[in-house]
C-alpha cells in the first residue's frame, strides 16, 4: 500500500499510505483508534462510509473506537482533505474516499450512495454567485430506488 507521494495533506493519493505514514502526513496524533479508523477506510479502495457502517466494521475487526470517535476521525479527515463529506438529506452522513470532484447516486430504499461514472453530467448556466462569495463546487445527487417487479404483481 505504499508508493511515491506528495507531502500535500490534500493530495487524494496520499490515501494510500500506510495509516500510521497517513497521520502523520496530516498532524494528527497516531492513536489506536486512528490507525483503526484509517486502516479500515483507505485500505479497501475508494468507497462511501457511513459512521454506522464503519462502527460495524470496526466491532466486527475487534477495532477499538466508539461512536463518537468514528464521528471525530471522520470530520478530522474530511478536515484535512482525505475524505469527502457528501450532503444526503436525511439522517444518515456519508463520506467518500474518492476526493476528487464526482456526482452520486443514492438509492433512497437501500441508503446507499453510488458514483455516477466520470464525465455523465454536463452543469450549465448557472447563475453567478452573490456579491462577495465565490462557487466552489457543483454537487450532483441522483436519488434512485430499484424498479418494482411488475410481473409479480
Amino acid at each position: 500500500m505504499t508508493a511515491e507521494r506528495t507531502e500535500n495533506p490534500q493530495d487524494a493519493s496520499l490515501s494510500r499510505r500506510p495509516a500510521r505514514d497517513l497521520l502523520a502526513v496530516t498532524g494528527l496524533r497516531a492513536t489506536q483508534q486512528r490507525l483503526a479508523l484509517t486502516t479500515l477506510l483507505f485500505d479497501r479502495g475508494d468507497r462511501h462510509v457511513s459512521v454506522e457502517t464503519l462502527h460495524d466494521e470496526m466491532v466486527r475487526a475487534g477495532a477499538p473506537g466508539s461512536i463518537s470517535s468514528i464521528y471525530r476521525g471522520l470530520r478530522d479527515f474530511s478536515d484535512m482533505g482525505l475524505l469527502r463529506r457528501v450532503p444526503v438529506y436525511g439522517s444518515t452522513t456519508w463520506y467518500d474516499t474518492q476526493t476528487g470532484h464526482h456526482h452520486h447516486f443514492y438509492a433512497v430504499d437501500e441508503d446507499r450512495l453510488m458514483d455516477v461514472p466520470a464525465n455523465c453530467i454536463t452543469v450549465q448556466d448557472l447563475p453567478p454567485p452573490p456579491e462577495g462569495y465565490e462557487l466552489v463546487s457543483v454537487d450532483v445527487l441522483l436519488r434512485i430506488r430499484r424498479k418494482e417487479d411488475r410481473q409479480a404483481a
